[in-house]
């Protein structure tokens, strides 16, 4: 509830502090006296209308202050996540919204600034003010469809719809980034297949590339290498004064003239042995020279598998690279391979998963149309007689449900290739939508709630909805602006009395010219404007006893009070005091008849 509102600032108001009851509180006061801009500052603390032109002239800075005592633990949690704040454990929440001159406006929640976003949010979760040019919680699709669900009880399905959905689309996401990606993995596996085909049909081997360098460089020059090892041979052996020969001359005469000078032996020894390692090198030459052949075909082949590793390592590694590096870039390709055959793996494994969550909640779907399509079968009679009561008995009610057509987005499997994919679940909302529908008229055609004009009729409307659902709304406050508009005095006790019912589940501000409905309020709240050096100023009082018997006397004969006013102040007092006991004695008997019935239905 709200339990205090102050205003300092805002138009003709400089300063007010209204402390509110948790039942049925009334605002009365003449017309332009500041009764809806009370309302309006409500509106603009909770960021339910826009500033506008609102700062007081002269002042630098408005201010708007609201003391809410949140009771419901759910709806402390609900404003804990809209404001991503540490509130589900206060009960207490000071709301201050200010306007400064420069147009800019600031907002905290217990001294926490809040962005536009979560005061919008907080707005609608703490109050639903019904004006008779505003936008209202009940109008929108939507809402009502929450609304049925609460009063059906099939918010947990429609939230396991909802969660259901939520990882549904996830899985979407991934699937749709694979197969944005398919194409292209495609073309890459294609290109690693074909390389590796290339690479793989060389079949070179490990150590393969100094191998042939090196038998392409013996090869390419084994005419020059024949030719001078001959000519070596030659030089050693076989031409006219050949090394050998010489070497074998001198080791003679060394060893002659050793025998003669025993220090001249091991020299002797010496070119001995070296005579003999020339004599065996010269022949092993000739042998090698002999075994050589000239073989041009074996040069070509040699030549060409060398061009072909150095293209491929051109080609793969990239210049100056080595035969190893092509071969771990094999490796690596075929790595990748094995990961891109997995990710159609993975793909065909989401789709599985897909078909079966569309399989879960197309039945979850289903079920909540059912409950929903039955709550509405047994909403639509009680807001008929809710209109009886507030005199539109010829006026026709109904829930008309829309099935959500299918928009271009993401399915399964297209039923055509080659058109674009639908979703079978394109809101997470269910599988249909549903709108208010009302006729106030007899041969006029049920139109939305959300089209119907604004005035007494929508008003009526929503006090009728507001009453049955009382019991499970969320919102905590709710505001009536001039409800009262366009009725008369004998429908001004009806709706004083639904609003004071509906005030035994809520806290409801309402502000009304007609005295019929201010005698039902727990607290009467009267708005004057008076102007002290030519400025305006609108003052507030709480009315209690006397004071409050002469404001519903003056609202109902103007400041020409008599007696015979005050004593239809009184009745009125007397007769809302009788009606409100009467209504909480009915509601406490209805409270029991629903408990019976339930307990009913859990025994069967």
């Amino acid at each position: 509830m709200l339990r205090e509102l102050h205003i300092s600032n805002l138009a003709v108001i400089a300063d007010v502090h209204i402390e509110l009851d948790a039942g049925l509180n009334c605002f009365t006061g003449q017309t332009g006296a500041g009764k809806s801009l009370v309302i309006g500052a409500l509106e603009l603390l909770l960021a339910l209308r826009s500033p506008g032109n609102m700062l007081r002239a002269g002042a630098v800075e408005g201010r708007v202050t609201g003391v809410f005592h949140i009771a419901s633990p759910q709806l402390r949690q609900e404003i804990a996540a809209i404001t991503d704040l540490p509130l589900a454990d206060e009960p207490e929440m000071i709301l201050v919204r200010r306007l400064h001159q420069s147009g800019r406006t600031s907002a905290s929640l217990n001294g926490h600034p809040l962005t536009g976003t979560m005061l919008k949010a907080l707005g609608e979760a703490l109050a639903d003010i019904h004006g008779r040019n505003d936008a209202q919680f009940l109008l929108k699709p939507g809402n009502q469809l929450a609304v049925l669900d609460e009063f059906g009880s099939t918010a947990a399905d429609a939230e396991q719809f909802r969660r259901l959905y939520q990882q549904r689309r996830d899985l979407l996401d991934r699937r749709r980034k694979e197969e944005t990606s398919q194409t292209l993995r495609r073309q890459q596996l294609e290109l690693y297949e074909f390389q590796v085909g290339e690479i793989d049909q060389a079949d070179f081997q490990p150590g393969e590339q100094e191998q042939l360098e090196n038998r392409y460089k013996l090869l390419a020059n084994a005419e020059k290498i024949k030719r001078q090892a001959g000519a070596a041979y030659e030089a050693l052996y076989e031409d006219e004064g050949a090394v050998v020969g010489r070497i074998k001359t001198i080791t003679a005469v060394l060893l002659e003239i050793a025998e003669l000078n025993p220090d001249l032996a091991a020299i002797a020894t010496q070119v001995r042995d070296a005579a003999v390692s020339l004599d065996d090198a010269a022949f092993a030459l000739r042998r090698a020279r002999d075994r050589m052949e000239l073989d041009p075909d074996e040069l070509a082949n040699v030549r060409e598998r060398l061009n072909l590793l150095h293209r491929l390592i051109n080609k793969y590694v990239g210049a100056g690279g080595a035969l190893s590096q092509l071969l771990e870039y094999r490796r690596q390709i075929g790595r990748d391979m094995a990961s891109l055959r997995a990710a159609d793996h993975d793909s065909a494994a989401l789709n599985a998963r897909l078909a079966e969550w569309n399989e879960q909640l197309a039945q979850i779907g289903r079920e909540l149309s059912k409950k929903r399509r039955s709550a509405a079968q047994k909403l639509v009679p009680l807001v008929h007689g809710q209109l009886v009561d507030l005199g539109m008995k010829d006026a026709r009610f109904a829930v008309e449900f829309q099935p959500i057509v299918a928009g271009t987005s993401d399915h399964v499997e297209p039923v055509d290739p080659g058109a674009s994919p639908v979703d079978s679940f394109p809101s997470p909302q269910g599988l249909e939508t549903v709108e208010f529908m009302i006729a106030p008229n007899p041969g006029q055609e049920a139109r939305p709630l959300r089209k119907i004009a604004s005035g007494g009729e929508l008003s009526r409307v929503m006090l009728a909805l507001k009453s049955i659902l009382a019991a499970s709304d969320r919102v905590s406050v709710l505001v009536f602006d001039e409800i009262d508009a366009n009725v008369g005095g004998r429908m001004g006790t009806l709706i004083g009395e639904k609003l004071r019912r509906l005030a035994a589940h809520h806290q409801v501000l309402c502000i009304t010219h007609l005295p019929q409905i201010a005698a039902f309020a727990d607290q009467h709240i009267s708005i004057h404007k008076s102007v002290r050096g030519g400025e305006s100023f609108t003052s507030i009082a709480m009315l209690e006893g006397e004071a409050r018997v002469r404001e519903l006397a003056e609202m109902t004969t103007g400041k020409n009070i008599t007696d015979t006013s005050l004593a239809q102040a009184e009745e009125l007092l007397a007769l809302a005091s009788r009606n409100a006991a009467d209504g909480r004695e009915s509601v406490g008997k209805t409270r029991r008849a629903t408990g019976k019935s339930a307990a009913r239905n859990e025994k069967k």
